[in-house]
């Protein structure tokens, strides 16, 4: 591989070629495929270390040696389709939900990760979020509702911002000041969140939430919602064809990303919220500057839909910087 992944841009796509795509996002270089038999690939995180990559599909989760091309763990046990995988920031845990009604807390401090606790959300799991405080997991479902759970305390909440519908998807803003969850009618929903701080000795209370404001995002089908980095912003994605970044300062539409005919599945934002890549079911992955709202990369190699896509930049690198390797220097 050329490269070293524990220090450059990373970029990993997946979808339903059963293939996993590793990427040099600054060169559009696939650098390695590997293989994900079996199922499609639902959902993809790069580990904190930047050494391994979690899959997750049908009845499957795996964990990938970014060294090797084949996967190091198979996770065993779990039925229908995985829906959403992720690790909490120092690797110590790893959080997963699918669509038999469960959230999984899988144990990473043995070569062989077990099952520490679950989480029965009793209807099939869209996604799962684990918030900055890295205790409190937001789970969609397809009820309609959102739960958040303490994992350390087990307490849990429960939210329902609009029935007869399912949230697709779940995401907390990095200053952890938002909560956007977004349904299958297009319908994005805002929160505002406060954390409790009670005196020394009182038990732990979950995380607050205060209904903002609903946002019709998209005409059509909402498959994702993502905060920047910064969290000044928040793009959506739609079976419409579209990808739409609001501002969080206003909740105006800033920019609309359109594409083709294809639904934009999944979307990720580089280190400066500058650009975003989008994953889409014609098999191309883009690279869109988001200001001038142009294509600046396209990424070819997928067979099929890509459904999944995971990222993590470098730090910001000055603009003189001379060495082509950040995202910021190469446009």
């Amino acid at each position: 591989m050329t490269g070293d992944p524990l220090t450059e841009p990373i970029l990993v796509t997946g979808g339903y070629d059963h293939t996993i795509r590793v990427w040099q996002p600054y060169t559009s270089q696939c650098v390695r495929t590997m293989q994900h038999v079996d199922s499609q690939v639902n959902s993809l995180d790069i580990s904190p270390k930047r050494n391994m990559v979690a899959a997750c599909g049908y009845q499957h989760i795996r964990l990938y040696d970014l060294v090797s091309n084949y996967p190091i763990v198979n996770f065993e046990g779990v039925m229908k389709n995985v829906t959403r995988v992720g690790f909490q920031e120092d690797g110590k845990w790893m959080f997963t939900g699918g669509e038999d009604g469960k959230v999984r807390i899988w144990d990473m401090s043995s070569p062989n990760p077990a099952c520490k606790r679950i989480f029965d959300c009793q209807s099939p799991v869209n996604a799962v979020c684990l918030l900055p405080n890295q205790v409190e997991l937001l789970m969609a479902h397809q009820g309609g509702g959102i739960y958040l759970w303490d994992v350390k305390s087990d307490q849990h909440d429960h939210l329902l911002p609009e029935v007869e519908c399912s949230i697709q998807d779940v995401a907390v803003s990095p200053n952890g000041a938002y909560m956007a969850a977004i349904n299958n009618k297009g319908s994005c929903f805002i929160w505002m969140l406060t954390s409790w701080s009670g005196p020394p000795g009182q038990e732990i209370q979950l995380t607050r939430s205060d209904a903002k404001l609903k946002i019709q995002a998209h005409e059509k089908y909402g498959l994702r919602c993502k905060f920047s980095p910064d969290s000044s912003l928040l793009v959506t994605c739609s079976g419409d064809s579209t990808a739409r970044i609001y501002s969080t300062d206003t909740w105006t539409l800033q920019a609309e990303l359109r594409i083709d005919r294809y639904w934009v599945w999944d979307a990720a934002f580089n280190n400066d919220s500058k650009y975003l890549f989008t994953a889409s079911s014609d098999s191309l992955v883009r690279l869109w500057r988001i200001d001038t709202k142009t294509v600046e990369r396209e990424y070819a190699g997928h067979l099929k839909a890509i459904t999944a896509l995971a990222f993590q930049d470098e730090p910001v690198r000055n603009t003189t910087d001379t060495t082509g390797t950040g995202l910021s220097s190469t446009h």
